[in-house]
This record gives C-alpha cells, structure tokens and sequence, in this order.
C-alpha cells in the first residue's frame, strides 16, 4: 500500500503556495524585460495572459477534486494521457520547476545591488544557502513550509499593496497611454513573455495530497490565487509605467550580474523614496524566496508521485521515518537547484521553461477532455469546470497562439526535455507500466460503439445485396461451387442477387472493340440448376435463370416465387479478366465481388499483382476465397484484424453459419501486457456482437505477442476461417499482410474480406486502431 502524507494545507496556506509559485520573477523582472517590446501596452499582456491560464486552472481544479494525489498537472496527464505524455509532464515540470527556483534565488541579484552594491560578490554564496535551506525545510515539514509561505506572501501583498495605493495618486496619463491597446505593436511577443508569470496556479495541485478537504480547498485556491495574482500584477505594472519615465532601464542602472533591472524598486524610489524602494527591496527578496521555496515544494512531489506509477525508481516514493516526507526527492530536487544555481546559465534556461509550461498548459487541458470522453467509471470530480469543452479549446489554442511568439530557442529546450523524457519511458518505464490514458480509453470504447452500430445498421438493412461471383478459367469445379455457395448463403439473411460471372480470356484482336463481350448461351454442368436434386445449401423451390439485365440491378419478373436470392449466370469474353471484372462491377452496380484467392499473388511484392489490382480498383467490397474441399462447418472463426470487426466480415460468417449450423467463434488478439481496460473493453464489444448475430456464438480474447501465432492456434479446428485483407497498396506489398501470413499459417478454407470503405482509410486512421487495438 503506498505511503499517505499528511492533510495539513488549509485554505490560506493552499493560496500562500499558489499565489508564491506565481508572484516572483513575474513581477519583479519581467515588467521592464517586456515593457521594452510593448511599451505601456505591457499592462494588457499581463491581462490577456491571465486570461489565457483560466481554462488550464479550471481543468486542473476539476481534475484535482477528482484526484488528490500529489503530483498536480503529472497525475492529471498521465491518467488521461497515458504514462507516456504523463513522463514528458512529470520530467519536464520537475526540470522547469528546479530551473525557475534557482532562477528565483539568484533573481534577486539587480534588487541587492540596487541597495547594497558591495553584496554582488556574495550573490552565489548566498543563492547556495537559501537553496540548501529550504531544502532542509521542506524535507523536515510540508506544514511550517506554508505556514513560511503564508508569512512570505503576506509581506509582500502588503509592500506592493503599499506602493499601489501610494503611486496611483502620481500616475502619469501620457506614461500608460495605451496600457489596454490590443494593436500595439508587440503585444503578442510581450504576452509569450510574460506568460510565465502565471505558471505556478496549477503547481498548488502537485501537493493536493496534503490539502485539507481538496474538494473545496483547492478550486478555491487556485481560482482566488489567479485572479488575485492577474489583478495584483496588472495594478502594479500600470502604476510602474505611469510613475517611472523607462522601466526598461530601470534608470540607467543594469547590475554586472545579467540584463534584468530593478525595475520596480526604480519606480518606487520614484513614488516612495530611499525608504519605500527598500521596502519593495525586501518584498522583491521574500517573493523571489517564496517562488523558488514554492518551486523546491511542487517540484519535489513529482518525482514522488511518478514513482507510484513505477515510471521512475521506488526510492523516491519513501518517506522520511520521522518526518513523513519524500525526503530523497526533496534532497535530489534541491541538490539539482543548487548545480543550476552554480554552474548554468538560469536565465536563458528559465525561458526554455516556459514554452514547456505552456506545453504543459495545454496538455492539462486535453487530459480534461481525455477524462470527460474516456467513461471513466470512478472518475467524480467534486468541481467541475465550467463550459466544456469550448474553455479547453480556447485554452489550448490561446497556448498554441503564444508559443508561436516565443522564439525557437525556448522550443528547442522544450524539445530537448521531451526528448529525454521519451527515451527514459522507453528506457524505464516503459517494461514496468502496462497502464492506459482515459483519452485511450474511451477512443477505444468511442469506436467500438461505432462498431456496433454499423454492424446493428447492415443486420437490419433491407436494401438488396448485389453479388458478383467472379470465376476464371482456373478456378477449380470445386472452388466455384463453394463460391456459389457462399454467396447464395448471404440471401439467408437479406435480399440478394447472385451473378455468376465466368471470366473467358481470349486473345488480343487488333479491332475488337473497346468492352469485353457478354454471351449467356449455357448453364455449366459444374453449376445447379434448380433445388431439385441439388445441394442441401442451394436455395429452396428456385431454377437458375439466364439473366434479365446485362449489368446488374434488380432483376424482371421470371414468373418464380420471390425468394431472398436470386441467381444468374453469363460468360464474359475479354483480353483482360481482371479489368472486365472492375467494369462489370462497376456498370452492374454489384455490393460485392467473390473471386478465388491466389496464393501465389499474394507473395508478389513491390510490382504487385493481379489480385493487387483487382482489390484496389474494384468499386466495392471484395471477398477472396482460399477452398480447401469445403464441405459445411461446425465451427467458423473470424478474425479482428485492424482494431473491431468489419461488419462485413460478421454478416458473411452468419450467414454461412445459419446455412450450415455452425458455431460463430470471435477471435481477437491484444497484446501479452495489455492493460485491464483494454481487454475488459474487447470483451464487452463481443457482447454486444453476440446479441446482434443470428446464431451460437462465442468469444475468444488471445493475449499473445506473435498474433499470426496466437490466432493459428484456435483457428485450426475451424472448418472456415473468415479474415481481413488488412492492408492494400504499397503498404502491403512492402509489408506483408498478416492475414494473409494466417491464411497460409492453417488448413482450412479461408475467406479474406476487404470493404471498400476499410480500403480507403488513411495512414493516419490506420495507425490510430494499430495504437487503440494493437
């Protein structure tokens, strides 16, 4: 059983973190970075991005009340994305997380030189010993951690509250002209930039473990947090620009430690004085401080939450004997800070982190939407967001819009970091895991629903079913009377016309015209003619009869009783079988073709072959029959090939089955670690098919890594075996099919199914059930 932290984050705790994961470098270095590509317009960006964060901390917030576990945005991605993007959130926060706390350590350079120059050779020393205290803080107690949050954050509320309402008085109207113009010029870069700010509303949630009464406690925290914060930033930002000539120069002074300035200790020397930019001093020190103990605090749970997923090593799931705290994640996340803070460069890695965000962002979004679509049974959220899902849509593409505007250099680190986190899940995490994503999850359950509703539709259709049975001069008696077999069965469950088509090659005649020629002179001997001393399976009380029409369609009153099928033979005289085949099919109008497999075709690869052309030029479905002296069944297998059955494939086996008495076996492979979902998913859509189907059948669900393998096994007592073609063109010549590989795999008679619509599906729709199924 994993280890449980203790509840001891209340309201105005839970805020103090939110509120100190926020205001820091946001506030008190951003505003005259930005401000030098907006101008006064900087205001609005503020604005516009609080805006832009609500939808990612209404999904956190839904998400939170549902889960409380520690781990925030990681938790959220992972179980509705799969444990895959849930590494890229859980490794990529926790680097962002270190990055910007140690870039709040030694953010505070410029505010210390602007007060006491002579510090700025201790910077380091002293960035080193913060961080290795509040390290030691956060492994001793979460709860003097908020309790110190708390403390930091109020002081600082009270310094800024202080210069706001001391420096409106003095705002200067033609300094924040155009504070609130959306045409300025820049506003959008200045909005990417600034963004950042904001990134800590949802990190409250990677301590939702340690919240008192999470339903409430957290939505009112990171709600309150953020619009406190928006409004915080906005006020402080408009008087800074209408009290300070340039915020950008921060009065001329730039300290040798890097490109940020004091800006807002300059503005309010201007309001307040020696005595009032010190105070602002040493709030600019206790939020700095505050974000990067915020920062120490959220990052350290990440790690501890991935190991309860197994996607990162055990050890750091323990907790401290005494302090019951994940005190090895604490020491690595603080450990990790302090080589930031010593040897790279933060800023620039600081930027890197916040198109990451903003990845993250977006990511929490669509994990909202994962859950909402994915039928999650114990997923009951105590708060629910608001306006689903056009709030996650507006989110997520207002985060695409300002990553345009972020530059490639912070791409390029998010990039990297994903990189690293993929390779470690496929390294790691990824033997040790066999979970699924709720988004997964529901897209499986979403198509396999759709699945049996198409398979509900053809059932109950009473459209006539029009049935090209193509045969060659190759094709054996006995292969074209199973043929003509199988397709009179179909009219046992709907309305059918069976064409009997023999496909006569004859020579090339320099001036034969331009379409093969149809005669209809003989019935063959090979052939039934009528339900007297025939077969068992041929139709009841019916004669075959030449044909009424000479391309298909319905066929004129011949004075026998109406039966559900209907057959006719004709001989077509061509130079070309397979292109008089297409041109039938397609002048007749017929629903489906029936021409015997080639085993030989099949093993043709990159120039293709007959049977190629015939399957990806006919204008309707396709059926290719491997004979192997079928005579009646017990027991017919049909295979899944490519995610649910092709409904095709099921009317075709029931059909059969209701004709010859046989059993119906459902046979469908996932992998040996499938996860639970998966295989409990398969088993209920079978359900659903076996209520539909006409006659006995059963389901089997084969757990193998060789699926050829696997399918052979219970498809060898079979006496038919009907499958997919499951891939066309290049693919497949390239490839392989592996239904033809199971074909060649088992003795009996085999049917290859191809649909027309399964033909036209796209790489992408492809790879989509290989993803959900495979």
């Amino acid at each position: 059983m994993a280890p449980e932290l203790q509840r001891d984050l209340g309201l105005f705790a839970t805020t103090a973190i939110a509120i100190g994961a926020m205001v820091g470098s946001g506030i008190f270095i951003l505003p005259g970075i930005a401000y030098a590509s907006a101008g006064s317009a900087v205001v609005l960006a503020y604005l516009i991005a609080g805006l832009l964060v609500i939808p990612a901390a209404l999904s956190a917030s839904e998400m939170a009340t549902a889960m409380p576990e520690d781990g925030g945005s990681y938790v959220y991605v992972e179980r509705g994305m799969g444990p895959l993007m849930g590494t890229i959130a859980g490794i990529g926060n926790w680097f962002m997380l270190s990055f910007k706390g140690a870039l709040a350590l030694i953010g505070g350079v410029p505010y210390l030189v602007y007060v006491a120059p002579d510090l700025a050779s201790y910077i380091l020393p002293i960035a080193l010993g913060l961080a290795l205290f509040f390290t030691l803080l956060n492994v001793v107690s979460t709860k003097s951690t908020g309790s110190l949050q708390f403390a930091i954050v109020g002081v600082m509320i009270l310094a800024m509250g202080y210069f706001i309402v001391s420096g409106l008085p003095d705002v200067s109207g033609s300094q924040t002209s155009g504070s609130f113009d959306l045409a300025s010029e820049g506003i959008l870069a200045a909005t990417g930039l600034v963004f950042v700010s904001y990134a800590g509303v949802i990190k409250v949630s990677a301590v939702a473990e340690e919240v008192k009464d999470p339903g409430k406690t957290i939505p009112r925290a990171m709600i309150g947090s953020l619009l406190f914060t928006t409004a915080l930033y906005v006020l402080v930002v408009y008087v800074a620009i209408g009290v300070a000539p340039d915020l950008s120069t921060g009065g001329g002074f730039v300290p040798a430690a890097g490109e940020e300035v004091a800006s807002i200790a300059y503005a309010a020397d201007a309001v307040l004085g020696s005595v009032g930019s010190f105070i602002i001093v040493l709030a600019a020190l206790l939020a700095l401080a505050s974000t990067a103990n915020a920062g120490l605090l959220s990052a350290s749970r990440f790690p501890f939450a991935m190991a309860r997923d197994d996607l990162v090593p055990d050890a750091f799931e323990k907790l401290h004997d005494r302090f019951k705290t994940p005190a090895l994640a604490v020491a690595i996340t603080g450990g990790m800070m302090m080589f930031m803070i010593a040897t790279l460069p933060i800023e620039q890695v600081a930027k890197f982190g916040s198109a990451f965000q903003i990845l993250v962002f977006i990511l929490v979004n669509l994990a909202l939407v994962g859950f909402r679509e994915g039928a999650i049974d114990d997923y009951n959220p105590e708060f629910v967001a608001p306006l689903y899902p056009w709030m996650q849509l507006v989110g997520m593409g207002g985060g695409l819009l300002v990553l345009t505007q972020m530059g490639t250099v912070p791409f390029a680190g998010a990039v990297a970091i994903t990189i690293i986190s993929i390779a470690w899940y496929v390294g790691y995490a990824r033997p040790r895991t066999d979970r699924e994503g709720a988004a997964r999850t529901g897209a499986r359950q979403n198509v396999s629903q759709r699945a049996v509703d198409r398979t509900r539709e053809l059932f109950e259709a009473e459209r006539e079913y029009d049935v090209l049975v193509a045969i060659t001069e190759s094709t054996s008696p006995d292969a074209r009377r199973d043929m003509l077999r199988m397709a009179t069965d179909m009219g046992r469950l709907r309305s059918t016309t069976v064409s009997v088509v023999e496909f006569v090659d004859i020579p090339h005649q320099l001036f034969a015209g331009d379409h093969a020629r149809i005669s209809t002179d003989e019935i063959p001997d090979w052939m039934p003619t009528s339900s007297k001393d025939s077969p068992s399976w041929f139709p009841d009380e019916y004669d075959i009869n030449r044909p009424v029409r000479p391309s298909g369609g319905v066929g004129a009153d011949t004075g026998h009783p109406s039966p559900a099928t209907r057959i006719e033979y004709r001989e077509v005289d061509s130079e070309d079988h397979k292109h008089a085949i297409v041109d039938l099919a397609t002048y007749g109008d017929y629903d489906l073709i029936i021409a015997e497999r080639n085993q030989a075709d099949f093993h043709h690869r990159l120039f293709g072959s007959d049977t190629d052309w015939l399957i990806e030029n006919t204008p309707c479905d396709v059926m290719l029959v491997e004979d192997n002296e079928f005579d009646g069944a017990e027991e017919i297998a049909v295979v899944a090939n490519r995610g649910p059955f092709d409904p095709l494939k099921l009317l075709f086996a029931d059909a059969v089955a209701e004709e010859t008495g046989a059993q119906l076996n459902l046979l469908q492979a996932i992998p040996v670690d499938a996860p639970d979902s998966q295989r409990e998913t398969v088993e209920r859509y079978h359900e659903e098919l076996i209520s539909i189907l006409t006659v006995p059948t059963r389901s089997t669900v084969i757990e193998t890594d060789d699926e050829t393998a696997g399918l052979a096994r219970f498809v060898g007592d079979a006496d038919l075996l009907v499958t997919g073609i499951d891939r066309t063109g290049l693919t497949a010549r390239v490839l392989g099919r592996p239904g033809n590989r199971l074909i060649d795999s088992v003795d009996t008679t085999a049917v290859m199914v191809q649909t027309y619509d399964g033909r036209r599906q796209s790489l992408l729709q492809r790879l989509v059930m290989d993803h959900l199924f495979g």
